[in-house]
């Protein structure tokens, strides 16, 4: 079976065909609102300061810092980028470890006393840019995503895992190589690495960030908590008892940094792991039934929104305003449905990047709708940063710079290269690492 790529798909009619084809239901505008009235342009007023328009820059993972978790050049000219795109929302930038052993790769930033000046450094760059291009940087809201990895840390060698785990996993550490006798991370060591959280984010306070993200997504330790329904003590089991790690992070947040906003970024489903089946199409890893997802219906296949709705209503109770929707992977996201049940959240969705052209149309739609108050835009501001900007300004999209979804920019890390655009950015194509790349996907 075949099927056609989305930039084959050449007009409005083209893709709203495509998506009857498949029994898609998707918003979406054939035609796009151009000036300050248009649904995207508007700024988002809130109590604590005004948002300048609804598109967002998601945390992506950096490969390119040092050894010592500080940033380089490379990661100097994304942060310059993020700032050039126009979005009034940078939501988190990067994923930034509150401590080494944390890092999802030897090269992921650090949040420490040595590396302040440097991320700081960071964030003045992307407000000149900003200000460059757009005259004012009044209305845009800096914030850094804080995380550790835990089972999928790799801190000193980019293909060794170093994982610590919140629970035994009957699938994931098999696949991972975890030994049976890998110990759990102790209740005194979570608290140690709350202490680790909050100090990251009173640093990332004094360095002018308006908010800090704790990560809650794609399997790293703070997604893994939601899950842990058979880790014993107090931070397993009861709904309440797995989001305890959020909910004193937040705690200690307000005591120590109390003018500081905190986001958080979150897979509101897991589905059970797949496995290669003997055809090469996916196949689930165990047979059902499965209660290690969070938001699963208990088959591993399915969806229950009952503890992602109580969890979404802790946020509330915890004056936590801004909600970056992800799931297990970040593919596929539910957030209209959850948006309408919690209207005092600030809902940020993911995912658009696939719908490449017609991003725009859809999230138009769906910010006119009121089913999501940000466009989150991750892989796309690699190749094409200017995007936000040229929507809002009426602009056609030049189509050469629009993300494909090839996934060069996670295939060069995987195999020990920087992160970027090599495909279509001009800066990566003329890169040695270009040419490496292309060996290792022909094999």
């Amino acid at each position: 079976m075949t099927y056609p790529r989305i930039s084959t798909l050449k007009s409005a009619a083209d893709f709203q065909r495509r998506l009857t084809e498949l029994g898609i239901h998707l918003p979406f505008d054939e035609e796009l609102q151009t000036g300050p009235l248009a649904p995207l342009a508007q700024p988002l007023r809130r109590e604590r300061g005004v948002i300048g328009n609804r598109f967002s820059i998601l945390p992506m993972e950096g490969w390119d810092g040092t050894t010592d978790g500080r940033p380089t050049d490379l990661t100097l000219r994304r942060w310059g980028n993020f700032g050039k795109s126009g979005a009034k929302l940078i939501w988190g930038g990067e994923a930034v470890a509150v401590r080494p052993n944390g890092r999802a790769n030897p090269n992921q930033l650090i949040l420490n006393t040595a590396n302040e000046s440097s991320i700081a450094g960071l964030r003045d760059h992307l407000l000149e840019e900003h200000r460059r291009g757009f005259g004012t940087t009044d209305d845009l809201l800096i914030g850094l995503q804080l995380t550790h990895s835990g089972r999928f840390a790799r801190p000193n060698d980019k293909k060794k895992l170093e994982p610590r785990i919140a629970y035994r996993h009957p699938v994931l550490d098999a696949k991972f190589g975890i030994a049976d006798d890998k110990p759990l991370l102790s209740d005194d060591e979570i608290s140690v690495l709350i202490d680790d959280f909050v100090v990251a984010a009173k640093r990332a306070a004094k360095l002018g960030f308006a908010f800090v993200d704790v990560k809650h997504c794609h399997g790293y330790l703070g997604h893994e908590f939601l899950s842990a329904f058979d880790r014993p003590g107090k931070f397993g089991g009861s709904l309440e008892n797995r989001t305890r790690f959020l909910r004193e992070i937040t705690a200690g947040i307000r005591a120590e940094a109390p003018g500081l906003e905190i986001g958080v970024r979150v897979s509101i489903f897991d589905f059970i792991p797949f496995k290669p089946g003997p055809d090469g199409i996916g196949t689930p890893a165990l047979t059902a039934p499965y209660h290690l997802a969070f938001g699963g219906d208990g088959t591993g296949l399915g969806i229950d929104l009952d503890e992602p709705h109580r969890f979404l209503q802790m946020l509330t109770e915890l004056d936590i305003e801004l909600v970056c929707i992800s799931a297990g992977s970040p593919y596929y996201v539910v957030t209209v449905q959850l948006k309408a049940s919690h209207p005092k959240l600030i809902f940020v969705g993911t995912g658009y990047s696939y719908l490449q052209e017609w991003l725009p149309h859809v999230g138009q739609r769906l910010v006119r709708d009121g089913g999501v108050d940000f466009v989150g835009l991750g892989r796309m501001v690699l190749s094409y940063p200017e995007l936000p900007a040229d929507v809002l300004a009426g602009k056609g999209l030049e189509r050469k710079r629009i993300c494909r979804t090839f996934s060069d920019c996670t295939t060069a890390p995987r195999n020990g290269m920087v992160s970027g655009c090599y495909p279509l950015d001009p800066f990566y194509k003329e890169r040695p690492e270009r040419v490496q790349l292309n060996a290792v996907k022909g094999k």
